[in-house]
């Protein structure tokens, strides 16, 4: 069973944070509220987390896991970044995108692209998430919570934890948060690529 955690949208207090963080390294799996929309989210090593997420969204090899980082200097670490892709993004976190960019060897292989070798990476703007990747000390492996068959993400904690009990080590519900996707932007090629027109304003990448 799930543990539930009602955690303030702009307080979240240290202690349940602290719980969910201890859960994360032990391996599980949790649900967390974002800027857009609720996500899975493991630790970078944790491989039986990834293949529980590829189980729960019936995910190929070829799906994109995301790196959610607390701040760029820690984007930076794991992904190549020239000036202009710099800036870009730069003028873009935090908030609700995801960039598709050539990965660093900090990135573990299973987390990449298997041809590309290329991997997605995310700055939130949502108070709970920067508390737990606070806490971690290290981005988290993340996923949207968007269930097979389904056209929109899961948008309420008591729902995933009704849901989702059975394969979840964690449910954080901290009230109102995004329904809508990242906008995804694959920066990999010699141009910019919107790949998902999502809660992100796309103009700048036009």
């Amino acid at each position: 069973m799930a543990k539930y955690f009602d955690v303030h949208p702009e307080n979240p207090h240290r202690r349940a944070i602290g719980q969910v963080v201890d859960i994360v390294r032990d391996n599980g799996l949790i649900a967390y509220p974002t800027d857009s929309c609720f996500a899975l989210g493991a630790q970078l090593g944790n491989k039986d987390g990834i293949d529980r997420i590829r189980s729960i969204r019936h995910l190929d090899d070829r799906h994109h896991f995301t790196l959610v980082c607390q701040n760029f200097a820690q984007l930076g670490q794991f992904v190549i970044i020239n000036n202009a892709v710099f800036r870009a993004i730069k003028a873009s976190t935090p908030g609700s995108y995801t960039f598709i960019l050539p990965a660093t060897k900090e990135v573990p292989r299973r987390l990449m692209h298997p041809k590309k070798k290329t991997v997605g990476v995310r700055i939130p703007d949502h108070v709970v998430v920067q508390a737990l990747l606070a806490e971690l000390g290290e981005p988290m492996l993340s996923s949207t919570l968007l269930l097979p068959g389904e056209e929109e993400p899961m948008t309420q904690g008591w729902q995933i934890k009704d849901e989702l009990d059975h394969v979840l080590d964690a449910v954080i519900d901290s009230g109102e948060c995004g329904t809508e996707p990242t906008t995804v932007i694959d920066f990999s090629g010699p141009e910019p690529e919107i790949v998902r027109h999502g809660a992100g304003d796309t103009s700048r990448f036009e």
